[in-house]
């Protein structure tokens, strides 16, 4: 579906559900953005009719419930309206925990370039008396920044289209180029994946959204493929990830009886003068990075290289955010 018609599909529901009676197609399409026409051109109103009626059909396929009817006996046009009763959303309560997931979810979206829809799904939890505080969630935020392939592949897999790209795995020095059927894009231990048919090689195959580099281009029309029924994309992630052995050991600093998660799967413990030294296994710098950022001043990466440099990077990302959530007094 195209932006344009996103947005006359939106402005069409936000019509129908700002009144309480029945709207003609006349009324429609003097008061939808995209429905403008020369009524008195029999072309050009044929044209917004048919535009018209494939609205309708979308919106009823969607489980909006579009009714018809007329505001009188006097009427001799059928109008249209949206029942509030029906397309209400029930009551909603969310814990304390549930209602952090929404903000990072929020800033999740915000940051993959759909603020829009990230403010809209806001604004409609507080208008239930929910309570969404963007700041609770603000040491988390590393967590879910997202990379810059991820809205250009969320949205070839939602439109169906066909992408290509650069990609480079560490064995190898220089990007390849893949062709792509995207099926959809996951997060899997922290790290993003796009799953999806590899048109070169026949197969189904997942990339990793960090190793991907240049842009992301979609090519040919909406809608040409299928993904598989009852598609699974974290199964696909999990299998083709595997488990891996931590074949490191970083070794960290502990203020004394603080970091118990971290201790719990230290292989070694070691207290000293100035802080506890732990030997801790791992096998994604990063990964364990996203770890010990959580617990803030309690750890101080002592070795190696690049674990100390990857919570260095996160720390940096905070402060980013930090700084952008003081400068919009807190809004999303």
């Amino acid at each position: 579906m195209s932006r344009s018609r996103t947005e006359r599909l939106v402005n069409l529901v936000i019509c129908l559900l700002s009144t309480r009676r029945f709207l003609t197609a006349a009324q429609i399409a003097a008061t939808v953005p995209g429905y403008e026409h020369d009524a008195d051109d029999p072309r050009d109103h044929e044209a917004f009719q048919r535009k018209f009626e494939r609205d309708k059909a979308e919106l009823r396929e969607l489980g909006v419930p579009l009714e018809t009817g007329t505001a009188s006996a006097f009427d001799t046009e059928p109008g249209y309206r949206i029942a509030h009763r029906e397309y209400a959303l029930p009551d909603i309560r969310l814990e304390p925990d549930e209602t952090a997931a929404v903000g990072i979810a929020a800033r999740l979206w915000q940051h993959a370039g759909l603020a829009a829809a990230a403010s809209s799904g806001l604004a409609k939890l507080r208008a239930g008396g929910i309570d969404v505080d963007s700041r609770a969630t603000l040491a988390l935020e590393p967590v879910v920044t997202v990379d810059p392939a991820f809205a250009p592949l969320t949205t070839a897999a939602r439109e169906r289209r066909e992408v290509r790209f650069d990609y480079r795995v560490p064995a190898e020095d220089v990007a390849t180029s893949r062709r792509l059927q995207p099926w959809g894009v996951a997060c899997w231990r922290g790290r993003w994946y796009v799953v999806g048919h590899d048109l070169d090689r026949d197969a189904t195959r997942c990339f990793r959204l960090s190793r991907v580099t240049g842009t992301v281009r979609c090519v040919g029309p909406a809608g040409a493929y299928a993904p598989p029924a009852e598609l699974d994309l974290i199964s696909h992630v999990a299998r083709w990830s595997g488990e891996r052995e931590p074949a490191a050991r970083a070794v960290v600093l502990a203020v004394p009886g603080r970091a118990a998660g971290l201790r719990r799967w230290a292989l070694h413990s070691e207290p000293g003068r100035h802080g506890d030294r732990l030997v801790l296994p791992y096998s994604d710098a990063e990964a364990l990075a996203g770890q010990l950022v959580g617990y803030g001043a309690d750890v101080q990466v002592l070795e190696p290289p690049e674990v100390r440099d990857a919570v260095i990077q996160r720390l940096k990302e905070i402060a980013v955010r930090h700084d952008e959530l003081a400068a919009t007094g807190g809004r999303l």
